[in-house]
């Protein structure tokens, strides 16, 4: 099915899923990380505590967002860090071009940022003759592969030893045929090198803001955005408005739930901070909305901001795992994705929220303990009452709750199911009923548990 002449979700994950052996090795993958998180969470006995203060201070950030951004400015500007505002990915976009314009800078290394992914920046540069190459060992691999990361932590999680071999082999030139990670993460890490060293611009995303010193983290597994920014004369920092936490005592809340929650890991191996510009650098840090103050204004999603980007969402989801992120078709995937993109774009991304099965997981898991299923499952009736359902989803949903609101259709609808399924099941087990193409349907029952139940039911003493 397409959604508004694009592929929707189900119809990309059916291409993902057409691999049966790729799909389980990814869903296992997946799992893998979900099971680390576990052990690693339940080393720390106030686990809970943490995860319960980590979503008061993000609901009294987001309460009093207005406050701690003017704050931060103030402070960023104290400590001679040149600030901008950008209201959407054109403006955030056309601020880093004037700033590297004015530089004459022609190419830049940025380490990962899932911002700058979604407001299409290095396409913008790129257009505008400026080289941008992705330092993340992850997203560079996706981008030499001209693919966007499926995943917010692990960018190419969804791709095995062998198909990145292939890839190193036609682009960096390695033998043909190597697949060791080993091997591989020595060619990227020395190619990349000679990247740092020429570049004379770096862009960083940022993990979290501290609007009481004016300073910002960046954490990483490989050290990456510390190599772009101490060697470049000009470090920009990209950051949405929701990354804000009042005071710098806050951040050891976040960094213990952080990298726990993602990769089952104490913590991220480096988590920088960045306040002042060196002697003779240039510090930008760019605010960015993009769409955030509307979630704000929404007052049963406005809790997707707490956020923190950790991908167990994506990680313990099952329709994530079976499905692939870029079945997505969103720079966010999984659950987290699905209550974002709705509010960026209605129409387009009315899909998304049904690609989950409700089952809470995702609530369970995240470390701010936002409601996810219970905001997917909001989307869905704000989908449907906009008119931006499926016509197809639309009508059977009518056609059910007719049947339901009537006893009597009801009862006639289930012996003629019955009916069809015991005597010619053919009518609906073909390729024209969806449900059917990755199911079993039932066979047939001679009666309803109604009809049983009249049989056998005792009268009480």
């Amino acid at each position: 099915m397409k959604q508004n002449g694009l592929k929707d979700h189900a119809a990309l994950a059916e291409e993902f899923i057409k691999d049966e052996e790729h799909v389980n090795w990814h869903d296992g993958a997946l799992w893998y990380i979900r099971e680390k998180r576990d052990i690693a969470s339940k080393q720390i006995p106030e686990w809970e505590q943490l995860r319960e203060t980590a979503s008061a201070i993000k609901s009294n950030v987001i309460s009093n967002l207005h406050d701690y951004l003017v704050q931060f400015e103030a402070n960023l500007k104290k400590n001679g860090v040149i600030v901008h505002w950008a209201a959407d990915a054109e403006e955030h976009n056309q601020i880093v071009y004037s700033i590297l314009k004015a530089k004459e800078i022609k190419q830049m290394v940025k380490s990962k940022s899932m911002l700058t992914e979604e407001c299409q920046l290095n396409e913008y540069l790129e257009e505008r003759g400026i080289e941008v190459v992705n330092s993340d060992l992850g997203e560079y691999i996706q981008q030499i592969d001209n693919e966007p990361p499926s995943h917010i932590v692990l960018p190419c999680i969804h791709k095995r030893k062998e198909e990145i071999g292939e890839l190193f082999h036609e682009h960096l030139g390695t033998e043909k045929g190597l697949s060791d990670p080993t091997l591989l993460t020595r060619v990227a890490r020395k190619h990349l090198r000679n990247v740092f060293v020429s570049r004379r611009a770096a862009l960083t995303g940022v993990n979290f803001a501290v609007a009481e010193t004016g300073e910002f983290v960046v954490c990483t597994n490989e050290g990456n955005a510390d190599m772009g920014a101490h060697l470049s004369e000009v470090q920009i920092a990209s950051m949405g408005l929701e990354k804000i936490v009042p005071q710098k005592k806050h951040l050891g809340v976040f960094l213990r739930l952080l990298a726990r929650s993602a990769t089952g890991q104490p913590i991220t191996i480096y988590s920088s901070h960045y306040k002042k510009p060196r002697k003779g650098q240039e510090m930008h840090l760019i605010l960015v909305d993009a769409g955030r103050t509307r979630q704000l204004g929404r007052p049963d999603f406005r809790d997707s901001l707490k956020c923190i980007k950790c991908g167990a969402c994506m990680n313990t989801c099952p329709v994530y795992r079976k499905s692939g992120g870029l079945s997505y078709h969103n720079t966010i995937s999984g659950p987290i994705g699905a209550i974002l993109a709705p509010n960026l774009d209605m129409k387009k991304h009315a899909d998304l929220p049904y690609a989950s099965t409700l089952c809470g997981s995702c609530s369970n898991v995240c470390p701010v303990k936002i409601n996810i299923h219970e905001q997917l499952y909001k989307w869905r009736q704000v989908i449907v009452k906009e008119g931006y359902a499926a016509n197809t989803k639309a009508l059977g949903m009518k056609a059910m709750a007719w049947t339901l609101s009537s006893p009597g259709t009801f009862t006639t609808a289930g012996k003629a199911g019955r009916w069809f399924l015991h005597n010619i099941p053919f009518v609906v087990n073909n390729k024209f009923n969806p449900w059917y193409k990755q199911r079993e349907m039932p066979e047939g029952q001679k009666e309803s548990f109604g009809e049983w139940y009249e049989k056998n039911e005792k009268p009480r003493p």
